[in-house]
């Protein structure tokens, strides 16, 4: 099992920046690939970024050079530092590792006003 907690979501205005932080705790030795998707009111979950245990990313069109996903593998943690922030990225942001298995975090809400 791993369990993963969120932190850093808020209000901001537009243009503003933010950062997420996902704690994993558990067989944390036993994950791959960790991520951060986000659900929008009345729209599917979507991925946002993900990386590899060995650092390698990937982020939708719709975020890159505005958001960059980090890692500590030592200390078991992933951030989303979000810059830029405009009105249609709020949502709630979801943290994501995989094993043989998939687990999420409780989401965390991200409102960015105009």
């Amino acid at each position: 099992q791993v369990q993963l907690v969120e932190s850093g979501g808020g209000l901001v205005q537009a243009g503003e920046s933010l950062r997420l932080s996902c704690a994993a705790s558990g067989r944390t030795f036993s994950i791959n690939t960790m991520g951060w998707y986000r659900q929008a009111p009345g729209k599917q979950r979507e991925l946002v970024a993900t990386i590899s245990s060995g650092g390698s990313t990937n982020y939708v069109d719709s975020v890159k050079g505005r958001f960059t996903i980090s890692r500590d593998n030592a200390k078991n943690v992933v951030w989303l530092q979000m810059n830029s922030l405009k009105p249609e990225d709020t949502a709630v942001y979801y943290c994501n590792a995989r094993t043989q298995f998939v687990y999420w975090g409780q989401g965390t809400q991200v409102t960015v006003s105009s």
